[in-house]
């Protein structure tokens, strides 16, 4: 088994690392579909908390019913708009989630998590330049929120505009030390800049918070397989999704890196 010299920043071919993302969505499909036959999901539960929703399951249909009924009684409750565009996100309806946040963001005017779930899904529809200009006019520098922060950090990444969007990463965490949310991101930034060994360390500082999700260990995983490091990476994989699932992810990853 080939496995990449780690004293050096290894770098990966922009053709393989778009393939990558591939791979990424296959990881986290495959531990929404394991997650779904062990865990019924309580359709008032926060979407946030809540892992396991599919698009067009039962569940996602559950929690749709519920927050847009929650909605239609009160347009303007932070709680629900965040978590009715969040199912909506989920279920793929991005453009439904836009105009519920839009209408959020002047409902809710203070409300930075509600700016910054716009900003957030703004970018998923790609309107990147509009998303970034949403984050910074309600950010306040006199109270600086690592969410916004972050939040922008992810947009300046799509923007190309890496430095910036790597330091902005360690703005947030200043404010929120060792946030694994923000840590996945960083380390997100470092795997698509084909920087794998730093991928590698700032993912594994997520996990060691102790408070990192699935997600976390599929994107380390995929940063694993790059670097050849396949047994390592099933290992990783297979604590969240099913053993033979994870097999076949790294097994595909394996074919289009050349190395099946």
């Amino acid at each position: 088994m080939a496995v990449f010299d780690r004293t050096h920043t290894t770098k990966v071919s922009s053709g393989i690392l778009r393939s990558a993302t591939a791979v990424s969505l296959l990881l986290v499909c495959g531990l929404a579909l394991s997650g779904c036959a062990t865990n019924k999901p309580r359709a008032q539960a926060s979407i946030s908390q809540n892992q396991q929703l599919k698009p067009g399951s039962q569940e996602m249909q559950k929690a749709l019913a519920y927050w847009g009924g929650a909605y239609a009684k009160d347009k303007k409750n932070p709680r629900t708009i965040l978590n009715f565009a969040a199912a909506l996100r989920i279920d793929g309806q991005g453009q439904q989630a836009e105009a519920i946040l839009r209408r959020g963001v002047i409902a809710n005017a203070e409300n930075n998590t509600i700016a910054a779930s716009y900003g957030k899904v703004l970018a998923e529809n790609g309107k990147l330049q509009e998303a970034l200009n949403v984050i910074d006019n309600a950010f306040d520098p006199a109270q600086p929120n690592w969410k916004m922060l972050s939040a922008k950090a992810a947009i300046l990444d799509q923007l190309g505009e890496t430095k910036q969007a790597r330091s902005t990463y360690q703005q947030a965490l200043k404010l929120s030390p060792n946030e694994p949310t923000v840590l996945n991101n960083l380390g997100m930034s470092y795997l698509l800049g084909g920087d794998l060994r730093n991928a590698e360390t700032t993912l594994r500082t997520a996990l060691n918070t102790g408070k990192a999700g699935s997600q976390v260990r599929q994107n380390l995983a995929l940063t694993l397989g790059l670097q050849g490091r396949f047994d390592e990476a099933v290992r990783v994989a297979q604590s969240d999704i099913d053993p033979r699932q994870a097999a076949e992810n790294v097994a595909y990853l394996k074919i289009m890196l050349g190395k099946a």
